[in-house]
């Protein structure tokens, strides 16, 4: 099976796997995702966020998903407990669709890693 293959697999069945478990089986955006992630890694999950803090906590997700591929390292939790991180590589330019990708792969390697899905 062609890498491509393989991701688009994997991203399927953890898109029906998240979607089922917090979304009523609607299906959730690479966003929704993203937010998803940024929460868990804050570790603050029983509490409602304002818009700002939603927008921070994606920013969360995004450092820890890029952080595998050298673009951000984990600095320091201020006293609220968030995460704060550092870039190291500014990111390449990419189109919309590689982008996407990027995210993609990320995001099934944080779930793969953390042994959600295989």
């Amino acid at each position: 099976m062609s890498r491509d293959n393989k991701l688009k697999e994997r991203w399927e069945l953890l898109v029906t796997k998240l979607s089922g478990q917090f979304a009523d089986g609607d299906s959730l955006d690479l966003d929704a995702i993203i937010y998803l992630i940024g929460v868990q890694e804050l570790g603050q999950v029983h509490r409602k966020y304002k818009k700002d803090e939603k927008l921070d906590l994606m920013h969360i997700a995004i450092c820890r998903l890029l952080e595998p591929y050298g673009y951000y390292e984990f600095d320091f939790f201020d006293e609220q407990g968030w995460p704060h991180y550092t870039m190291k590589e500014a990111l390449p330019n990419l189109k919309s669709g590689e982008q996407s990708v990027l995210m993609k792969e990320a995001i099934v390697h944080y779930f793969v890693t953390s042994n959600y899905i295989e």
